[in-house]
């Protein structure tokens, strides 16, 4: 949701995107639910109508904008490319359709209050599974940074990639006019022709030519690329990510933050490096080492890439080497071990 703010210049709604998110999520599984058991088919014909038809004017907007890359339909689990998305939403959107032609004929298979029950219960689950994930972690973790990688080599691209296939056009003036030759025409003799431009289009896209980890750059306090250096220490060591200070002083800090000073305690006791992973080491800096005198080493990431890799702010990764051994949630705190 934020991306798609951003792109509208919507930046207003930015601090409503996880609530918006909730609400929306929430919203999704009541619908289907109601649909299954046929409760209220007249209403939620319409809201389905109404929800697909927005998903679908969403996805077009990724497809042919090119501003956003993906909409995250499906999360991690189930990727799909734009144009995969909006097929899908074009296919559902007819079978809503349906549906909604139809709604007469769909009838409840539960009595009036049991299918209100049914509905109640819903409501519930949705909110205390998002609730209980966003304070521990998703109960599937689908990303490149799961338990079991080794990050360093997620961040190299697939060893059977097939990159780009692209044409490169230059342009050449010759007696006042211009000509333009692909890299395969260009002729032997290039004697009275004025080099003007060059450009480049992929005529044939790749497949699985990205690295699955990017933009995950840790930098030093002087602003140095420290990342394979940290990434390949020998050993065990831990690291506290931070993507923010925001909700720093907030009720929740005292269930997790002596939770991870013990664990720095006991991991100095053992020789075991715990660093920070931030994008604001300023306060991480004031917070951590000049009011807890901690002295932690802290480095810059950034936010978009802290929250690809941790999912609850704040996170603890245990690392051996490269390899992620474990994660957990500010709410686990307790039980890193």
């Amino acid at each position: 949701m934020q991306e798609f703010f951003d792109a509208w210049n919507w930046h207003g709604w930015n601090d409503y995107t996880l609530t918006l998110s909730v609400l929306m999520i929430g919203f999704e599984i009541v619908a289907g639910v109601a649909l299954l058991v046929g409760w209220q088919m007249r209403l939620f014909s319409w809201l389905l109508l109404l929800l697909i038809l927005f998903f679908t004017f969403l996805t077009s907007y990724v497809l042919f904008s090119g501003k956003i890359k993906a909409c995250g339909c499906f999360g991690d689990c189930i990727p799909l490319t734009p144009i995969q998305t909006f097929i899908k939403d074009v296919a559902l959107t007819l079978l809503i359709f349906f549906l909604f032609r139809h709604h007469k004929k769909i009838r409840p298979i539960l009595s009036q209050t049991r299918s209100i029950a049914v509905l109640a219960m819903t409501v519930i689950f949705c909110i205390w599974i998002q609730a209980h994930v966003l304070r521990h972690l998703p109960y599937l973790d689908c990303l490149p940074f799961k338990a079991g990688n080794n990050l360093v080599e997620k961040m190299q691209v697939p060893k059977d990639a097939i990159p780009d296939s692209t044409v490169m056009t230059f342009t050449y003036e010759k007696g006042g006019k211009r000509y333009s030759f692909t890299q395969f025409e260009l002729p032997a003799n290039l004697d009275g022709y004025t080099y003007v431009d060059r450009t480049e289009k992929v005529v044939r896209e790749g497949f699985d030519n990205e690295p699955p980890i990017k933009d995950f750059v840790l930098f030093s306090p002087i602003g140095n690329d420290t990342t394979v250096a940290v990434l390949q220490q020998p050993g065990t060591y831990y690291i506290l990510f931070q993507k923010d200070f925001d909700e720093f002083k907030g009720s929740g800090t005292d269930r997790w933050l002596q939770p991870f000073m013990n664990l720095v305690a006991r991991s100095r006791a053992s020789h075991i490096p715990v660093l920070i992973v931030t994008g604001q080491r300023d306060k991480a800096e004031e917070e951590y080492n000049q009011k807890l005198g901690l002295a932690l080493p802290i480095y810059t990431c950034d936010v978009t890439a802290i929250k690809t890799a941790a999912r609850t702010n704040p996170c603890i990764f245990k690392m051996e080497g490269p390899t992620v051994v474990h994660k957990w949630g500010y709410a686990d705190f307790k039980n890193v071990k």
